[in-house]
């Protein structure tokens, strides 16, 4: 793989093309089982350690704007056993949304003034990481998106984070204040207190 060597485990066709590799000797890498394709245009090493989020690895090259949330976040932080269809990302308003065919995404346009709010990253291979929405905002985001996601889904992961031992109520307050949804945060947290 010659010229490979030097790329990331994980790599753009772009990236491999910056560093002079011709796209016919990539794609051979890739027929040879030297690479595997995660998305078009997003190759990982054969022989690279394993990534626990693959998905979410490939859909972070494709749109590195973009930010992992709700279900998709809340499966990584344990706040869910929901399985997400596609990986859900947020972007925020004014952007173009990507377009990817694989894998499935579900964009979600949100309000720039508080998209950075509760942004974290999570590493999903060795030395890789994505951008992710942190727990407590995960949370309160699917409070948020409860009538659309479902209410019980945000109630589980609600009650999950607080029992987590880096639960912070007052961040988790700051960030459902932000969002516009601190009475009926305050309300699930004060009936998941009295249970």
């Amino acid at each position: 793989m010659g010229e490979l060597s030097g790329l990331p485990s994980t790599f753009t066709t772009g990236q491999a093309r910056d560093a002079g590799v011709h796209p016919r000797d990539l794609y051979a890498a890739r027929d040879g089982g030297g690479l595997v394709e995660l998305s078009r245009g997003v190759f990982r090493r054969a022989d690279a350690p394993a990534a626990a989020y693959p998905d979410l690895l490939a859909v972070s090259l494709r749109a590195p704007r973009a930010v992992v949330c709700l279900l998709s976040a809340a499966a990584v932080h344990d706040l869910t056993d929901e399985i997400p269809m596609a990986v859900q990302i947020a972007v925020p308003r004014g952007t173009w949304p990507p377009k990817l065919d694989h894998p499935p995404v579900e964009v979600f346009v949100w309000d720039p003034a508080t998209f950075e709010l509760g942004l974290d990253s999570v590493e999903v291979a060795p030395g890789e990481r994505v951008r992710i929405y942190s727990p407590g905002r995960t949370a309160v985001d699917l409070m948020r998106m409860r009538n659309k996601l479902g209410e019980s889904v945000a109630h589980i992961a609600l009650r999950r984070y607080l029992a987590r031992r880096d639960a912070r109520v007052a961040d988790l307050f700051a960030y459902a204040k932000a969002l516009d949804v601190l009475g009926p945060v305050r309300a699930a947290v004060d009936v998941l207190a009295a249970s």
